[in-house]
């Protein structure tokens, strides 16, 4: 019995382990010489999209396209681009959404800022309604004679 016990206790240790360090797919082979060329191959796979797994950098992915595309960066590299030619390589080849991060330059810039431009118009359409409600909200003997003003009072003071 304590035996199992132990034995499930060392497997939840090793999920745990597991599950906190990064899961890298880069293989031996794609691991260029230069160190410095991999630091900056590493760097620019931690933000280009795996177009099969959307949700993981193609550092991380396991997919086939993925490989490849580690590879084009590296070819990239080696041939002497700078990290601004490959992305823009890249961007040019599968579209921007290669980019785990999206550009905020031309077009996007509209998509940036239609959520904060909405929540302001939305702010001033419930301003200017709370302002029309309170106006509203006046009292009503504002429009009375003065014999309605008295006839209200001796129904109020009845109740």
């Amino acid at each position: 019995m304590n035996l199992f016990r132990l034995m499930k206790a060392a497997l939840v240790a090793l999920m745990v382990i597991g599950s906190t360090l990064p899961a890298l797919a880069v293989q031996p082979d794609e691991v260029l010489a230069d160190p410095a060329l991999e630091e900056r191959a590493r760097e620019l796979s931690k933000g280009l999209r795996c177009l099969v797994c959307q949700n993981e950098s193609i550092d991380e992915s396991n997919a086939a396209l993925a490989r490849e595309l580690r590879l084009v960066v590296r070819e990239r590299l080696v041939e002497g681009d700078s990290d601004a030619e490959v992305i823009d390589f890249l961007v040019e080849r599968y579209g921007e959404f290669v980019l785990l991060k999206p550009r905020t330059d031309g077009w996007n810039i509209l998509l940036w800022a239609t959520g904060p431009v909405l929540f302001l118009i939305a702010l001033g359409v419930g301003a200017v309604y709370i302002r029309s409600r309170s106006n509203a909200a006046a009292p009503a003997e504002a429009g009375l004679s003065e014999a309605e003003r008295a006839r209200l009072k001796e129904i109020l003071k009845q109740e």
